[in-house]
């Protein structure tokens, strides 16, 4: 049987190639894929907690998070999708929305 630290230290090596991810690169897509997957190196680590412990309150928090994850996929695709006909670039570098 494969023990919680191994799954802990996968949970913390995918958390931290989602963090390299997100500040390094420059593609509004590739950013949002290491958002997500931040969000199941979380879910790894709750979902270890859990087993580990005996307790399923862990599990039912993934499957929760899975689904406001699902959601939140939904939309910042679509907003995405929204840059990329005004912009036609998801160059994150490019994009002024805020600016006059």
């Amino acid at each position: 049987m494969i023990g919680i630290d191994w799954f802990l230290a996968l949970s913390a090596l995918l958390f931290c190639i989602g963090i390299v991810g997100v500040l390094i690169r420059k593609n509004a897509i590739v950013i949002f894929m290491c958002v997500e997957l931040m969000l199941n190196a979380v879910n790894l680590s709750l979902i270890s907690f859990s087993s580990h412990y005996g307790n399923v309150d862990g599990q039912i928090l993934v499957f929760f998070s899975l689904a406001i994850a699902a959601a939140e996929a939904v939309v910042g695709l679509a907003i995405i999708i929204a840059i990329f006909r005004n912009n036609l670039s998801v160059d994150i570098g490019k994009i002024n929305l805020l600016r006059w």
